[in-house]
């Protein structure tokens, strides 16, 4: 069974979708099958990885049940890499879902039949606490923090890891801080480093290594259809993201082997056989 990472942050533009976009390419180009969830009805990630949806059944149709999973995925550029794509129609997911039942586990139960085919699925959330998100972060295993190196980075941190533990108190007590990405970071301002540091002091075991520069290459691939590590796989941007994928798969092993030792050697599979 593969696990479920949401890529959230409430904030826009902190570089949450190409953050999803990138580690999901970088995941797969390192032979690990992964599956990205456009979320946002921004449709970002959907075109970020070259998916022309047309008349084929969205993430908006498995949410409301008049599709399944398997239906509506799309495959890209990147053997390994399928997409669950979005467009506009999602937007009105958010009013719909609150007369639904299971409302918060729509997407959960959408996925599981598909599931096992993968050993990652990276959700792209929309920039709110809204539906959505619940949805995403109901039916993820861990959550991966995009925090831009910026002023009231942590204020807007702090709303967020609190929605993590009322989701986690009330629908999904397994969810886990998979780590905070410090993202557009600018080595020649003082403010990226003191943020940086800020955050490290508050969340030391929690922060990624890897660190997102600001990069011409991450801004220009997504209007080209392609993750970055194709587009130019030598930029800093594309770098960060594979070590970022690196740093990410080596944690979910160190995770796996401590459940197996907790278990008494009993076989637990988290994320990775």
């Amino acid at each position: 069974m593969g696990l479920v990472l949401a890529v959230a942050n409430q904030k826009g533009g902190v570089g949450k979708t190409t953050t999803a976009v990138n580690l999901s390419a970088a995941l797969a180009l390192v032979g690990r099958r992964t599956l990205l969830v456009d979320l946002d009805s921004q449709a970002s990630a959907t075109s970020g990885v070259g998916c022309a949806v047309g008349q084929r059944p969205t993430v908006y149709e498995v949410l409301i049940g008049s599709a399944t999973a398997a239906e509506a995925l799309c495959d890209t550029c990147i053997a390994g890499l399928d997409v669950l794509p979005a467009n506009a129609d999602l937007a009105a997911a958010e009013i719909e879902l609150a007369s639904l039942d299971g409302r918060e586990s729509r997407l959960s139960a959408a996925v599981s039949a598909i599931h096992e085919g993968y050993e990652f699925l990276v959700i792209d959330c929309p920039p709110s606490l809204g539906m959505l998100t619940l949805n995403a972060l109901s039916a993820a295993d861990a959550v991966v923090v995009p925090l831009q190196c910026e002023f009231y980075a942590l204020e807007g941190l702090s709303a967020l890891l609190g929605t993590v533990e009322r989701i986690r108190g009330a629908y999904n007590p397994a969810l886990a801080l998979a780590g905070i990405l410090l993202t557009m970071f600018d080595p020649r301002t003082s403010l990226s480093h003191q943020v940086a540091a800020e955050v490290r002091q508050h969340f030391p075991a929690d922060v990624f290594a890897t660190v997102v520069h600001r990069n011409v290459r991450l801004s220009e691939s997504p209007s080209h259809g392609l993750p970055v590590l194709l587009y130019d796989g030598a930029s800093h941007g594309a770098q960060a993201y594979k070590r970022l994928a690196e740093e990410l798969i080596a944690r979910t092993i160190a995770r796996a082997l401590k459940a197996r030792t907790d278990h008494g050697g009993v076989h637990e599979k988290a994320g990775l056989g």
